[in-house]
């Protein structure tokens, strides 16, 4: 009642203000939102209808033979299995990796902290090409491994300094106030730098997730040849590529051939898009309390 008391009360100016915003707010919430509807309703439309154009947020003609086609493929059970092995995987160690390295940094004590954080800088510009990193992968001995999608990115430079921006701003009495507790250097990481760094955490686990699910190139120049470690990106390429083109390809399947014959690239294309991005975008509404929390401190024992 107060609330809308000072609203009748505001000048007319303010009123005007909060109007504006509010209609600049929705706009931008339609148009970061319809062309997904939009994309989803043409993956769930027939595909001969869907070719007669007009089709907003709402299918014309129901039908689920966009999605029965794609998971008709051979591969793509397997492919689900690894990505998601690879994205909690590759999450999990990508972060430990990239917070200790980014804790020890951020240490004033550390004498070579310039010295890596300058060759950490370089790598950033840097990079051989891909040539000589498919010929490091082989001399590894990575080839046709899980290990292929871990191991290389596990340190992203990037992504450590993002954290240790994030950990110099915690009060560096804390640490001390620990180390005379009797906590070690590992301690000190494990119970104090990580709880209070959890918004950075967040974000950074976000970013190794989308990229970890997303990649398939990997897949093509290193796992190709190997159908136990193909993933859900590289096996929807593929079916992209088999109803782009009108090949099978690898799918030696005379009902998959018939079916393709009866849909349209275009809504094979929108069903892939919402197959890759729905998994993933259940991921967001667990993070996203993070992004806006702010860090709150305690005393400081003195």
């Amino acid at each position: 009642m107060a609330a809308k008391r000072m609203t009748r009360g505001a000048p007319l100016s303010d009123r005007v203000l909060d109007a504006v915003i509010v209609i600049v707010m929705l706009f931008v919430v339609i148009v970061t939102l319809y062309p997904f509807l939009n994309v989803l309703a043409l993956s769930f439309n027939d595909s001969t209808d869907s070719v007669r154009g007009g089709i907003t947020i709402i299918p014309r003609e129901f039908t689920l033979k966009n999605y029965s086609i794609i998971f008709s493929f051979s591969g793509l059970v397997t492919g689900f299995k690894i990505s998601v092995l690879r994205t909690v995987v590759g999450t999990i160690l990508g972060l430990i990796s990239a917070s200790m390295l980014a804790y020890t940094l951020a240490r004033p004590d550390f004498q070579g902290r310039k010295f890596v954080s300058t060759y950490l800088a370089i790598t950033m510009y840097v990079s051989a090409g891909l040539i000589p990193f498919y010929l490091l992968i082989k001399d590894l001995h990575m080839m046709n491994t899980f290990a292929v999608y871990v191991l290389p990115g596990l340190v992203s430079a990037f992504n450590v300094f993002i954290i240790r921006s994030f950990i110099d701003g915690i009060p560096y009495a804390l640490q001390e106030s620990a180390k005379i507790d009797g906590a070690n250097d590992f301690t000190i990481y494990w119970r104090v730098v990580l709880p209070m760094s959890t918004p950075a955490l967040a974000t950074i686990a976000l970013f190794l997730a989308v990229g970890q699910w997303n990649a398939w190139f990997d897949t093509f120049l290193y796992n190709g040849s190997s159908d136990n470690l193909t993933t859900l990106q590289y096996e929807l390429t593929k079916v992209l590529l088999s109803t782009t083109s009108g090949n099978n390809g690898d799918y030696r399947n005379t009902n998959i051939t018939q079916v393709l014959a009866t849909v349209s690239p275009e809504s094979v294309k929108m069903a892939i898009t919402i197959v890759v991005t729905v998994p993933i975008l259940l991921v967001y509404p667990f993070l996203q309390r993070y992004f806006v929390k702010g860090m709150t401190l305690g005393a400081v024992k003195g």
